[in-house]
């Protein structure tokens, strides 16, 4: 293992993962995002008023639950940080409501954000409510025939919801249309970015509003053994994952196999930053497949490249057909209907407990990032 860099250089970068590129029209507003974060984050102002929302809207600090009864089964010791227990039903509220504050500070009326299983476009539209924003969340129009509920949610909560007609019509379209509608309107709206993806200073911005998570996590289980999480872009196992870097915890990030871009990429620029990339032989990017429309993304956070490639971190895949027995086998043993996303991690877990990956006796933190009410309809498909 190298040593590791946790801290994006002043480029933006993860050793050679990260970076800045846009359209040259944008690099002043990312310039003033940095710089307003930057000012915000070293305000005791704002973390306290940020800390006061956590706290009395989102519902923090999320408790650590023992499963007992898959413990047994398995053989090790799993403890799930309930991120599902927040406000809206997964993590994407940390983020945003950090996010929402940034702009409200910036003196920005509107927030942009883009979505694929809905929780961060519903996290964005609460969040704008809170806040007295506006808000347009961009969704692929397969996203919204998956997604219905959140879709409904979103128009209860005021927000516009802008249907993506374009290429495989899933997050990774949506957000190319809302970063090119950023570009026309960015003097008052404010671009809610939802992963540790996209240019400086988003991936790092957003790890540290979800640090919370890993905090949190390591004051509740200080020495585990393993700690996992799902990944797609990245934001709630980059959260976790920085509650442990300094530990001798192993970190898994655990990908849809149809969306691998860590153990299937190559380094590649997608969505304005550098990072691992599921590419053709072209150099094209790639379209991912999953059934977790938040993993449905052919890349991964820079930060996740960097831990990924330096061998801090560890990814690994599991197939659909897993992660709906893992979403059943957790439902039936511990009372937890988890989201497609949250499954990925379970089923990782179910797979190798008990093996050499995963020897029995091992303490195993997961981290739950999402409730599994908006995947209904389509486990109703699933299982029958």
């Amino acid at each position: 293992m190298t040593v590791t860099t946790h801290e994006p250089t002043t480029a933006g970068r993860f050793g050679e993962f990260g970076g800045r590129y846009v359209p040259e029209s944008l690099i002043p507003a990312c310039l003033a995002l940095e710089a307003a974060f930057r000012e915000a984050w070293a305000d005791p102002a704002f973390r306290s008023e940020l800390d006061h929302y956590r706290t009395t809207y989102a519902g923090r600090p999320t408790p650590v639950t023992a499963a007992r009864n898959l413990s047994a089964e398995l053989g090790i010791t799993l403890l799930l940080k309930r991120e599902d227990l927040t406000h809206t039903g997964s993590h994407k509220i940390n983020n945003v409501l950090g996010q929402a504050l940034l702009a409200s500070r910036m003196g920005k009326t509107r927030l942009i954000a883009e979505t694929g299983a809905g929780q961060h476009g519903v996290a964005t539209a609460t969040a704008a409510a809170l806040f007295g924003l506006r808000a347009t969340v961009f969704m692929g129009e397969r996203d919204i025939e998956r997604q219905q509920l959140n879709v409904f949610r979103m128009h209860m909560l005021g927000a516009e919801v802008v249907p993506v007609t374009s290429g495989s019509r899933t997050l990774k379209d949506a957000t190319s249309e809302a970063m090119r509608h950023w570009v026309s309107a960015v003097e008052d709206a404010h671009f809610c970015l939802g992963s540790v993806a996209g240019p400086h200073p988003y991936p790092w911005m957003v790890r540290e509003l979800q640090r919370v998570i890993g905090d949190e996590a390591r004051e509740q289980c200080p020495d585990p053994d393993v700690v996992v999480a799902c990944v797609g872009g990245g934001s709630n196992a980059a959260g976790t994952f920085a509650g442990y870097l300094d530990t001798r915890a192993r970190l898994v990030g655990v990908e849809a196999a149809g969306g691998a871009a860590m153990s299937s990429g190559s380094p590649g620029v997608v969505h304005g930053s550098r990072s691992m990339v599921l590419q053709d032989s072209h150099g094209q990017i790639a379209e991912a497949e999953s059934i977790a429309a938040g993993l449905d993304y052919p890349g991964v956070g820079p930060e996740h490249a960097h831990l990924g490639t330096s061998g801090r971190a560890e990814y690994r895949t599991v197939t659909d057909a897993e992660v709906v027995r893992a979403v059943r086998h957790l439902a039936e043993r511990e009372g937890i209907i988890c989201a497609l996303e949250s499954a990925h991690a379970v089923a990782w877990v179910l797979r190798e407990a008990g093996t050499p990956v995963l020897p029995t006796g091992s303490t195993v933190l997961l981290t739950l990032s999402g409730r599994g009410d908006k995947d209904m309809s389509q486990l109703m498909e699933g299982l029958r």
